[in-house]
């Protein structure tokens, strides 16, 4: 399961926490703006918008789990098993595989308006990338500066949310999401007033009674309330570091811990946290054993090159000792 969000301060920020109990050996992957994208309806793009993000690259092909690209647009897929419904090709449309979704969407995109536009004439087909890598059943957050969509393929049709909240969890579809907000309106980051009876006596025992109610444990619909919540009341300066490290606490906020969601004999945890600066192009990450902020710069590499360019992340624990 996952959790993404966006933050603005004087910059704006996009980002996610990748939740499962294995990994495919994810990487910061940059794809310059001459990598020869060819998608599975046989459209070419030679020459398109770079973007950054996490990827799994299988075939020198980068399988983005998130991205950004140069103008500023994020994208991320997160797991929507059991609603995601992916249809056969049709001819009046741009049949896009679901793995080929996210650099269909940021090579041709600058923001959610371009967007939108392009989603008219889309299709997202059941295409695999191979036998041994079937479709994930997914939806998509996209975001700009500006504003934030969901989008679901499902069986009546693809779906396109206004999402005002800037945060995507998994199930249920998002319309239920947003529906489900409303049992939460009570919620405060003041001190509670007593509505029970005017004629008790309550006593405010203790600080952050306001929010009591807010769900804690790790459900999608509940770590979608959670992450509304702490984002929306959230505040820091608009430095970066500021910026990037009060987005780490969000994701914090509903991080997964090894051993408290088993499947099977294994453990479902957040293998990795992601923050992407959407101006300047730094993608800045954790991972579950590194919780050290580690960054990487888009715009230090060539961006007008061929070749993919991918970092490794560090996962080792680093401790700085002070004696």
């Amino acid at each position: 399961m996952c959790t993404a969000i966006t933050y603005n301060t004087k910059d704006h920020y996009f980002g996610r926490n990748l939740d499962l109990e294995y990994s495919y050996h994810e990487s910061v992957t940059i794809t310059p703006r001459e990598y020869p994208f060819t998608f599975r309806n046989g459209k070419e793009v030679k020459k398109h918008y770079s973007m950054i993000g996490m990827a799994y690259v299988m075939n020198n092909y980068p399988l983005y789990y998130d991205a950004v690209n140069e103008k500023g647009l994020g994208m991320a897929g997160l797991n929507f098993p059991k609603n995601a419904y992916y249809h056969e090709e049709v001819s009046d449309k741009d049949n896009v595989a679901p793995f080929e979704f996210i650099p269909w969407v940021l090579t041709q995109c600058s923001d959610i308006k371009e967007v939108r536009e392009l989603l008219k004439h889309i299709n997202i087909a059941d295409i695999n990338y191979s036998e041994e890598l079937p479709a994930s059943p997914l939806h998509w957050i996209i975001s700009d500066k500006n504003e934030s969509i969901t989008v679901e393929s499902v069986k009546d049709g693809l779906k396109i949310y206004d999402n005002p909240v800037g945060v995507l969890a998994n199930n249920p579809t998002f319309d239920i999401h947003m529906f489900n907000l409303n049992n939460y309106m009570s919620l405060s980051i003041e001190e509670p007033k007593n509505n029970f009876s005017s004629k008790l006596n309550f006593d405010i025992y203790s600080r952050g009674m306001g929010a009591l109610g807010l769900p804690g444990d790790l459900s999608s619909a509940s770590r979608f309330v959670k992450a509304a919540f702490t984002k929306m009341n959230s505040l820091s300066k608009e430095d970066e570091l500021s910026s990037i490290n009060q987005f780490f606490h969000i994701l914090e906020s509903v991080y997964q811990q090894r051993g408290c969601v088993k499947l099977g004999d294994k453990y479902e945890i957040t293998i990795y946290s992601s923050c992407c600066n959407q101006d300047k192009g730094i993608y800045y990450y954790k991972t579950y054993d590194n919780t050290h902020i580690t960054g990487v710069d888009m715009y230090k590499e060539n961006l007008d090159s061929q070749d993919l360019v991918v970092y490794e992340l560090v996962k080792d624990t680093e401790v700085l000792m002070q004696n």
